[in-house]
């Protein structure tokens, strides 16, 4: 139990609560309660299923990662720099949201979503970099631990808690409030340590270049994305229709939020740090496969209810299962991607690996409103259950991480 709970000690690692609660909480606002603010105006599920495609962002962020790498701003250092500027375009962006409407004016609403999540997928850009810099092996799990479990407090805040908000104000003045949460997160930057100085890229054609061919040249690199690209494939498919799917059963805001608040919250603060000593405990390996087949059970609460219909024991449970699987996955899964940065690079390196286990996931949700429309909820659920399994067959192709890691030179 001791490297259990040692994993936890560090100032460093603790210092990392509130910058993953500054990542989170863009990431619903042009997602899953953008999408909740849709369906209860009456957007269509189709064009909801499309405005899924605004967060490919995420996905691509790789391509311009490697400037990040690259320049540094006259001020607070290589990554903090970068993550301050971005939270306060984040402030605006999400605030600019709020004075749109989603219904008459969809267009201007997707651009605007669109470039909150080209911020947002920036500050993990550099929020990815500076904890892979700033944690030494034996606390990146633990490090990323508290990083996600900040980033889904975050998330359950301007998720489940903006849904309860609009059923008391008016989704307009819901955004303005979660635009004004990001202006503190600022002051946490500027406090958090800087990480030792490295040799950054020399050129732009060196940061473009070399982060690159130095993961490639690696033995099994392209099994190692493709297992990257597949693990967590049925979630990021499944998560933006989830509120949208419990509206659609019955609940209501004040419902659902309750819900993810009392079960939720726990159910992903007990994951997140669950899986962190767990990885500490048996290794990176062991825990992606333990984790893995637990998270093939991440929607069947959601499948349950799409038989069953409005039940709130079966909510609760949905809720549960949901956030104490994928948060033990989480750490595991970001554990290894760190592993596998050259902290040269790691901005690139990080969002190359981070954006390959989006991409797929994001952009088959694209088209999970027409998959519900034709075949329904319960098969909707279940492909995103049996999802699981590709990624699970793939991490035994996966070269060992002392295998694939290049120290930083």
């Amino acid at each position: 139990m001791g490297a259990f709970f040692g994993a936890f000690r560090s100032k460093r690692v603790g210092m990392l609560l509130g910058l993953g609660f500054a990542s989170g909480l863009p990431l619903a606002m042009s997602g899953s309660t953008l999408g909740t603010w849709m369906t209860k105006v009456g957007v269509n599920l189709k064009t909801i299923g499309l405005f899924a495609l605004v967060s490919l962002p995420y996905s691509f962020k790789f391509l311009w990662a490697p400037l990040l790498d690259r320049f540094s701003l006259p001020f607070l250092g290589r990554r903090r720099g970068w993550v301050a500027l971005t939270q306060l375009g984040l402030a605006a962006g999400i605030w600019g949201m709020s004075t749109l409407d989603p219904q008459s004016m969809p267009a201007a609403m997707a651009a605007a979503a669109l470039l909150v999540a080209f911020l947002s997928a920036s500050q993990d850009i550099v929020s990815d970099a500076y904890r892979t810099d700033v944690l030494p092996a034996e606390e990146r799990a633990s490090g990323t631990s508290t990083f996600v479990l900040g980033y889904r407090i975050a998330m359950l805040v301007s998720g489940a808690g903006a849904l309860a908000l609009s059923d008391h104000m008016a989704w307009p003045a819901v955004f303005k409030i979660m635009a004004l949460l990001m202006l503190p997160m600022i002051l946490i930057t500027w406090r958090a340590p800087e990480p030792e100085a490295v040799r950054a890229p020399r050129t732009v054609a060196d940061a473009f270049t070399k982060p690159f061919l130095d993961f490639f040249a690696r033995p099994g690199a392209l099994r190692g994305i493709a297992f990257v690209m597949m693990y967590k494939l049925g979630d990021y498919v499944a998560s933006g229709m989830i509120q949208p799917f419990l509206i659609k059963t019955g609940f209501s805001g004040t419902e659902i939020a309750a819900w993810f608040k009392m079960v939720g919250f726990a159910a992903m603060t007990v994951g997140v740090l669950l899986g962190g000593g767990m990885v500490a405990k048996i290794g990176v390996r062991k825990s992606l496969l333990l984790f893995g087949v637990l998270a093939s059970a991440t929607n069947s609460g959601y499948l349950a209810l799409s038989i069953v219909g409005k039940n709130h024991f079966l909510l609760a449970a949905a809720i549960g299962i949901h956030n104490l699987c994928s948060g033990m996955a989480e750490a595991a899964f970001m554990a290894f991607l760190m592993s596998l940065c050259n902290k040269s690079f790691s901005a690139t390196q990080f969002a190359l690996l981070s954006s390959a286990s989006t991409i797929v996931g994001r952009t088959l949700g694209g088209a999970s409103g027409y998959l519900i429309e034709a075949a329904g909820w319960t098969v909707f659920f279940a492909t995103t259950m049996a999802m699981a399994a590709p990624g699970l067959v793939l991490l035994a192709f996966v070269p060992k991480e002392k295998e694939a890691v290049t120290q930083p030179g």
